[in-house]
């Protein structure tokens, strides 16, 4: 059996602040979606102009992602991300004042320009700064984030937008944000080690470099697939809750808090499970586990509040599964010169697979005249379809760099075997 790797304090620290910095960002993201029956009645939105607002960041984040790519690896990873959070703090704040459709449109695609690219700003720093075989625990840890914004972000969000108006939330991230942002500035250590490499290399040559490499596009094809059930089944989610389901706008606090104390759990356990049995074992378990509850949860009627609940903590089992050992194994593909410019295309293939998710979601659901959503089940089909593609595709990127490491292993022996067989020829 392996040693496990033990974290140093710093590692420590610097788990907590991308674990806060992600916070901030998914819960800017995810706080849309309960918010969509207040923004739907306040500026009169279809569900479908629904789906181009939150699909607004990820094509958004997209553009700036690729933008980003060729000269991601030639600063200090510090001084990149308070330039790209410093634009994501005053996108959300637009979002916050915006009184209109077209407001709202434009401040989520200021917010996604910036906010698209500080997670994979995120995951190149975990990558230079923590061995593969810690980086299961340190993506569950990292994940955390999406379960606190669902015990605090969403039902604070949810509470404010009941009290007073959804403006408020919006207004509260930015506050938060500020916090993080000084913390950034004030103790993290400068990441430098990746420039030397890069040093005297041409931004679009190295952009096209990344583009050509077979070994990355591999993992980009894999992460096309990977978001698109989440950016199908979010925008939705808590509008299904309530039109289809009948659960109360005063419950939905409730679900979203029981639902991120368990995921709050599940997150550190999968990441321990990913770094003893596998990274891609337990995104295969994760997949089924959601595959089965998007089957069930979809086809749902009306449903008492604790089978929703139940049936919500099963599945962001299966979510929180499939996202922190995909994210862990997609990590060990790029080259360390490469990292910044990797990850910063990795989230733009994700982001515009999740912006056509989102728009094509807006065209399958459909509101019947007793505001309930049609063509759910079906929008669940598409997700699992999905699903089970990306369970292939993660396969063959987990059977590339298995290969890698037996040639690696392979020149190792071989270049030891000619270190040992050289002082019996001079013999």
């Amino acid at each position: 059996m392996k040693q496990k790797l033990q974290f140093t304090g710093y590692q420590k620290f610097v788990i907590a602040l991308l674990a806060i910095l992600q916070f901030t960002i998914i819960l800017d993201f995810m706080v849309l979606s309960p918010l969509g029956p207040f923004l739907m009645d306040d500026m009169n939105m279809s569900p479908e102009s629904f789906g181009h607002v939150v699909s607004a960041y990820a094509f958004a984040a997209f553009v700036s992602a690729v933008a980003t790519a060729g000269f991601a690896d030639k600063f200090d990873r510090k001084k990149l991300l308070l330039f790209f959070y410093t634009g994501f703090i005053l996108g959300t704040l637009f979002c916050a004042l915006s009184t209109s459709t077209e407001a709202l449109f434009a401040a989520r695609i200021i917010t996604g320009l910036f906010g698209g690219v500080i997670g994979s700003i995120g995951y190149a720093i975990i990558t230079d700064l923590f061995a593969f075989e810690q980086r299961g625990r340190v993506m569950g840890f990292v994940q955390m984030a999406f379960a606190a914004s669902q015990i605090l972000g969403l039902p604070i969000g949810l509470f404010l937008a009941n009290k007073v108006n959804w403006h408020l939330p919006f207004l509260v991230i930015v506050g938060f944000s500020i916090l993080t942002f000084l913390l950034i500035m004030w103790k993290l250590k400068p990441i430098t080690g990746h420039i030397e490499a890069n040093k005297g290399n041409n931004a679009f040559k190295h952009f096209g470099a990344i583009l050509k490499n077979k070994r990355y596009l591999r993992a980009f094809t894999a992460t096309t697939l990977l978001a698109t059930g989440g950016f199908m089944l979010m925008p939705f989610g808590t509008e299904f809750a309530t039109k289809n389901l009948g659960i109360d706008k005063v419950d939905l606090p409730t679900l979203y808090m029981i639902t991120g104390v368990f995921s709050m759990i599940f997150g550190p356990l999968i990441g321990r499970l990913s770094d003893h049995i596998g990274k891609l074992k337990t995104f295969i378990f994760g997949s089924v586990l959601t595959i089965t509850f998007v089957a069930i949860y979809t086809s749902l009627g009306v449903t008492p509040l604790w089978i929703v609940i139940l049936l919500n903590v099963v599945l962001f089992a299966g979510i929180t599964g499939r996202m922190v050992s995909a994210t862990a194994l997609i990590s060990a593909v790029p080259s360390a010169k490469d990292r910044g410019a990797f990850m910063s295309m990795n989230s733009a293939v994700q982001q515009l697979s999740g912006g056509i998710s989102s728009s094509i979601a807006g065209l399958i659901v459909i509101k019947y005249a007793d505001e309930t959503l049609g063509h759910y089940p079906l929008l669940g089909g598409v997700v699992i379809a999905t699903m089970v593609i990306a369970v292939f595709l993660m396969g063959r990127v987990d059977r590339m760099l298995k290969k890698d490491t037996t040639e690696t292993e392979s020149v190792i022996h071989e270049n030891l075997e000619k270190s040992e067989l050289k002082p019996a020829l001079v013999d």
